[in-house]
């Protein structure tokens, strides 16, 4: 990616807060471009140590077991997304009236004059399929692409690297956006808007605020979800290049400047001439695997994402046919005497469970873990009359079933008083036990895994293991 933007950075002092999947790598790409960096962080354990041992190889300083204070000299702060704005040596950069950059504002601005545009997704739930989708899409367009960002592939890398692309799909979540201030993609999406990680952010606005900067600087299109107010109220707020539209995505029939469906079929009344009265036909809904409400959503607004970068109608087809979901994402695990087990492990907050329970009729639900401080009335009261039965585990379950109690209290719930990884193949037997013929045993756990299991991908696997050692009953 010819003709970086060239800044001296030989000498600069930086400090990059945290060890981890991006300080490492923010540490040594500004180290290779010559400043001086000194990594700290809060831990001090063998991990921590076997990192900085990498790290101080190379000539990098690294400080651990002190995150709080702001080393002597600093010009930049580059932080992992992770860290909370309210940490001391933030607060100490502020005062010293330094900036403070995360790895997505250090990849923009390492990217070259000729640097690939991005497309850039965010929102509380579908981020990762969307755009995945995105990609597909792109890339059935026959245009050089790469899904990047929160995904797991390093913006760092990809704009650092010798591969040439024409575009870029970028995941972005709220705590990488709230650290990347001069930001400006081409087009992007805000997918839907629910309280989630609160903890980090202080409350519901300034999540809304820090996901609303993806808007900021858009080009060509912001594109919003009709059914969710609040994400047309940020794009309302945003400021835009001159000739930048508004773009919504329905899962009804779209009016002008939206897409939606009718009919079956996915059309686009936004990127057409004379949308007032024509609309295009992208793509069917049989297209999209698995067809539930929320990820048709997701495919309208990857369309839409590609439509404004001026792909033809066909490629979305062809990209949304080619597309394949990851793991642990309304996955499809096994039927056993007329029952589905389905693992929507990714479930990992109540808006993308809600979601998930919606996409299915007669539903043994085995959920809990940790909350992250959610709450479940509003979860429980729109999934009630699905609910054949619960299966509740983890460290919170106590809230899930309290909210049962309340909105739910014919359905029988099973709770199981242990937070040991066994409790998944004890939940899944108790499931079996409430179903019957024709009903969907769904794990969309609604709470974080870390109380049971590494990540929401082992407790998916946890489950599948369980459902495979179903014997099928006799007779």
């Amino acid at each position: 990616m010819g003709g970086r933007q060239v800044t001296d950075w030989q000498g600069k002092h930086v400090t990059v807060a945290g060890l981890g999947v991006s300080g490492i790598p923010a540490a040594k790409v500004l180290h290779g471009l010559g400043a001086a960096v000194t990594v700290v962080n809060d831990g001090d354990d063998e991990r921590a140590r076997a990192q900085a041992a990498e790290l101080e190889a190379l000539g990098i300083t690294v400080r651990l077991g002190d995150g709080a204070t702001l080393p002597e000299g600093t010009d930049l702060v580059v932080t992992a997304p992770g860290w909370k704005p309210d940490k001391p040596l933030f607060t100490a950069a502020r005062e010293a009236g330094l900036e403070i950059w995360g790895d997505v504002e250090l990849a923009w601005r390492l990217r070259g004059p000729d640097a690939a545009p991005w497309l850039a997704v965010t929102g509380t739930n579908g981020k990762t399929t969307t755009v995945q989708m995105l990609a597909s899409i792109l890339k059935a367009a026959g245009l050089r692409t790469a899904a990047v960002g929160n995904i797991g592939v390093s913006l760092l890398d990809v704009v650092l690297g010798d591969e040439q692309y024409d575009v870029l799909a970028v995941e972005l979540s709220s705590y990488q956006l709230h650290w990347a201030p001069s930001l400006r993609a081409h087009s992007a999406a805000v997918l839907n808007l629910a309280p989630d990680h609160l903890d980090w952010h202080g409350s519901m606005e300034a999540y809304a605020r820090d996901k609303g900067r993806v808007y900021e600087g858009n080009r060509i299109a912001c594109v919003y979800n009709v059914a969710d107010k609040a994400t047309e109220d940020l794009v309302r707020e945003a400021d835009v290049e001159e000739g930048c539209r508004a773009i919504g995505f329905t899962l009804g029939t779209p009016g002008p400047s939206q897409l939606g469906v009718v009919d079956g079929i996915l059309v686009d009344r936004a990127f057409v001439e004379n949308r007032q009265k024509n609309a295009q036909e992208l793509a069917e809904v049989s297209d999209i695997d698995p067809p539930a409400p929320h990820n048709i959503a997701n495919a309208l607004a990857a369309a839409a994402l590609a439509r404004a970068f001026g792909v033809p109608a066909k490629a979305v087809r062809d990209g949304l046919r080619a597309f394949t979901p990851d793991a642990h994402r309304i996955a499809h695990v096994a039927d056993v005497d007329g029952v589905t087990y389905i693992d929507d492990s990714k479930a990992t907050n109540t808006h993308a469970a809600q979601a998930s329970l919606a996409a299915y009729e007669s539903i043994v639900w085995i959920a809990g873990g940790l909350a992250k401080g959610a709450t479940f009335d509003e979860l429980v009261a729109s999934a009630a009359k699905r609910l054949k039965g619960v299966v509740l585990i983890g460290a919170d379950r106590a809230l899930i079933r309290e909210a049962l109690a309340r909105h739910a209290p014919e359905v029988p719930v099973v709770d199981l008083d242990r937070t040991d990884t066994g409790a998944m193949l004890a939940a899944v037997r108790e499931a079996r036990a409430l179903a019957q013929a024709g009903d969907t045993v769904l794990l969309a756990p609604a709470c974080a895994s870390m109380d049971m299991f590494v990540n929401y991908n082992r407790r998916g696997d946890a489950f599948a293991e369980a459902v495979r050692e179903l014997a099928p009953a006799d007779g």
